[in-house]
């Protein structure tokens, strides 16, 4: 896999502490371990996520005999790799065509992700065609419309306000009609309470699995690395409404500490599939677990 030149300050923070251990206590012992244990949990890797890191760790040391504090780095890269690798899953389905619902809190870069997994698919040659559904914020589609032209797809729209699963139900006959290789649908990100957008969020993934059956649909939850643990409510709270297939993690190329993409892989054994590391179109990228772990330690994506 190729990429681009390395995005600096993605875990340049937990880079540095987890340095500084390293480096005044050149032995493992159990004081490093409980330093380590803290650095983790506070950096966006949850208590349970970061216990079970520290276990594997000490358990490894104890069969392994590591004493040199470089060999227990080389451990951790591994441990990490290893929860967030969930093989296949990480990457979309290729059963064409295709339907993705994209779903999240308003503000989490969903829409611009919708434009960059759009010039995704039509730079590797693929018909895609795109469906405002959010239909409750003000200007959506708009904005929507407005990336898709940048992107050069085609947008199905309704007036605000409109059902959105009749906008989806309309977007899934013109792909069909058109032949359309993948069908991206934005979703509403807020409503007046949690229960209906749930409920409208059930509702538009019925129409798109009663369509496409389940092979053929993926359920993208776009999540801002910068909320930090209020992700991980998002992924709970969202996955029981819409059956989550794979995280887009956004944001990453600020001071976004990311631990959360551990956390989320770990508690709910959900694959992080891409991740967004800027703002431009072709700023989104396939996740690379072992990249993503090196990245801790290097502080460079």
């Amino acid at each position: 896999m190729e990429f681009d030149t390395p995005k600096k300050g993605f875990f340049g923070r937990l880079a540095q502490r987890i340095g500084d251990a390293i480096q005044l206590r050149p032995t493992v012992d159990e004081a490093f371990l409980d330093e380590l244990e803290e650095i983790l949990i506070t950096s966006d890797i949850g208590m349970e996520t970061s216990l079970r890191i520290v276990e594997d760790l000490r358990e490894a040391v104890r069969m392994k005999r590591l004493t040199a504090t470089e060999d227990v780095e080389t451990k951790l890269r591994e441990i990490i790799a290893g929860i967030v690798d969930k093989g296949d899953h990480l990457r979309m389905t290729d059963a064409y065509p295709i339907a993705v619902l994209m779903i999240g809190v308003n503000g989490g870069g969903k829409t611009t992700t919708i434009a960059k997994l759009a010039k995704r698919y039509t730079d590797e040659g693929k018909r895609v065609l795109v469906a405002a559904a959010d239909t409750f914020r003000a200007a959506a589609a708009e904005q929507l419309e407005v990336w898709a032209g940048r992107v050069g797809v085609d947008i199905v729209r309704h007036q605000e306000g409109a059902d959105p699963s009749a906008v989806i139900f309309d977007a899934v006959q013109a792909a069909k009609a058109r032949g359309v290789d993948v069908l991206i649908c934005d979703t509403a990100g807020r409503l007046q309470n949690k229960r209906n957008l749930m409920t409208e969020l059930e509702k538009m993934n019925k129409v798109v699995r009663r369509a496409y059956g389940e092979e053929q649909t993926e359920v993208l939850l776009v999540l801002d690395a910068t909320t930090g643990k209020n992700a991980i409510s998002q992924a709970k709270e969202f996955g029981e409404a819409t059956g989550v297939t794979g995280i887009v993690l956004t944001k990453l190329d600020g001071t976004a500490k990311g631990g959360i993409a551990i956390t989320v892989s770990d508690e709910f054994d959900l694959p992080v599939k891409f991740i967004g590391i800027g703002e431009r179109p072709e700023d989104l990228e396939p996740f690379d677990p072992k990249r993503f772990a090196d990245s801790i330690f290097t502080g460079v994506y």
